[in-house]
């Protein structure tokens, strides 16, 4: 079963862009409408109850025999952490049999492969996922990492969030987790599009950030979308199956005023 999960994120696309153009075969679910993510407690950007998975999944066409691939628009970092959240999703629920395709639909056109328009129905499957905590950190387990000093945390947010000079609306305060390293998510794909780098590029990089291809690991955000991105880089690419992701992210952490915050760079508050 081929997913398109194009949407608004990352200029990807909507509804109307599937149907003017997408893979033949490809059921569409829009990747910021369709309840991949949920609010929680004021915190966006969570993963839903197992159950409300299941019914989407399923929604699609899907069981636990179907090997899926997704695929977002390839337009840049921002889009392809689309894929690579929808990617995760799939394995945290305990279903292996999933792919992403590699530079979206973008490269997919550029390959001049066939194309449909109009919509592809599914019929109705049944899902049934079980949440796998190994690839899941909680704000504990996170606070744990951070004092123990002995799990890699990964931040890749731009680097002005990083450093705290830029403050993103869903984060109540500005920086990062004390001890993080910065792996900026447009390091991770070509010039920052929708095809990854190669292992040799990236492991150059992962390097230069500090940031080990092995060992405990957890890569975070500010909502856990571009986690999923420097988490699949680790976990599939340089197989690294000891990387998890914080869900939460910034957004959870600056929530709670008992965990601190690092502020790289401290600016005034005169503008």
């Amino acid at each position: 079963m081929v997913v398109d999960v194009r949407s608004h994120v990352g200029g990807g696309g909507n509804q109307f862009t599937y149907l003017s153009g997408h893979v033949p075969c490809a059921v569409y679910s829009d990747y910021a409408k369709a309840g991949w993510r949920v609010k929680e407690k004021g915190i966006p950007g969570m993963l839903p109850p197992v159950g409300q998975l299941d019914k989407l999944i399923g929604g699609l066409g899907i069981d636990n025999h179907t090997h899926v691939v997704i695929y977002s628009a390839g337009t840049n970092a921002l889009d392809m952490g689309s894929a690579t959240r929808v990617f995760w999703t799939f394995k945290v629920l305990g279903d292996n049999n999933v792919s992403i395709m590699d530079g979206g639909y973008k490269a997919y056109v550029e390959g001049k492969y066939p194309v449909k328009r109009g919509t592809q129905k599914a019929k109705t499957a049944q899902f049934n996922g079980h949440l796998d905590h190994a690839l899941l950190a909680s704000e504990a387990e996170v606070e744990q990492a951070m004092k123990s000093g002995k799990v890699q945390l990964v931040d890749n947010r731009p680097m002005s969030q990083y450093l705290g000079v830029t403050r993103p609306p869903m984060d109540k305060r500005a920086g990062t987790i004390p001890g993080a390293a910065n792996l900026p998510q447009g390091w991770l794909t070509v010039n920052d599009g929708g095809e990854f780098r190669s292992i040799a590029q990236l492991k150059a990089l992962y390097k230069e950030a500090g940031v080990g291809t092995s060992g405990e690991q957890i890569n975070f955000c500010n909502t856990g979308h571009w986690a999923s991105l420097g988490w699949f880089v680790s976990y599939e690419l340089l197989h690294n199956k000891q990387a998890k992701v914080y869900d939460g992210s910034m957004a959870q952490w600056t929530s709670n005023p008992a965990l601190p915050v690092e502020t790289k760079i401290k600016l005034s508050q005169a503008h």
